[in-house]
């Protein structure tokens, strides 16, 4: 598989964080089990779980699971998620990250499929935030290819998905809907008034 440069996603999601005022961390996301903060609080860990898997750099980042405790947003938010975000897009810039296996979330994978999983994890959490906190959101058509791809399920008929169940969305629907419902999304997801 082709090395893939993460760095627009990452570029993306740092600018959404810009976006978001502290009054909206406890606001609803797509992700029933997230608020806002919990959500930044997820990203943020991935960012870090994800470079390490690039580096290779095998420990508590990159082998826990990501359910196994509710993440808590640092106080540094702010500066430390973009941070992150622009580390984990170099250190997958580097020719070996996408050699041989790699570890993420408890999870071992070829490195050339975890590379991808790392760019739909931004993409998939990167509409969470937009949709969340009233942003536009737009993404390239070749990255919402590897996500297609990764997302579709191997058993059409089963209707599960990588993240959960498949949720279908009408025929000629843009391309980043089909890959939103293909999340476990509902790409008609907004906030709720008042929110």
């Amino acid at each position: 598989m082709t090395p893939i440069d993460l760095g627009a996603a990452a570029e993306r999601v740092a600018r959404l964080v810009e976006g978001i005022d502290d009054e909206r961390l406890d606001d609803p996301t797509p992700c029933p089990e997230y608020a806002v903060r919990e959500l930044l609080a997820h990203v943020a860990g991935l960012s870090v779980a994800f470079r390490d898997a690039a580096r290779k750099q095998f420990g508590p980042t990159t082998g826990t699971p990501p359910g196994s405790a509710r993440p808590v947003l640092a106080d540094d938010w702010r500066t430390a998620l973009p941070n992150a975000l622009n580390e984990l897009a170099a250190a997958w810039r580097e020719p070996d990250a996408w050699e041989a296996n790699t570890q993420a979330g408890g999870v071992d994978l070829p490195a050339a499929v975890m590379g991808r999983v790392a760019l739909d994890e931004l993409l998939i959490h990167g509409w969470d935030l937009a949709r969340a906190s009233g942003q536009s959101y737009e993404v390239s058509e070749e990255e919402l290819r590897v996500s297609e791809a990764l997302l579709t399920p191997a058993d059409d008929a089963s209707g599960e998905g990588f993240f959960g169940p498949v949720v279908a969305v009408p025929d000629g629907a843009p391309l980043l809907d089909r890959v939103i419902g293909l999340s476990g999304r509902r790409p008609d997801w907004h906030r709720p008034q008042g929110h």
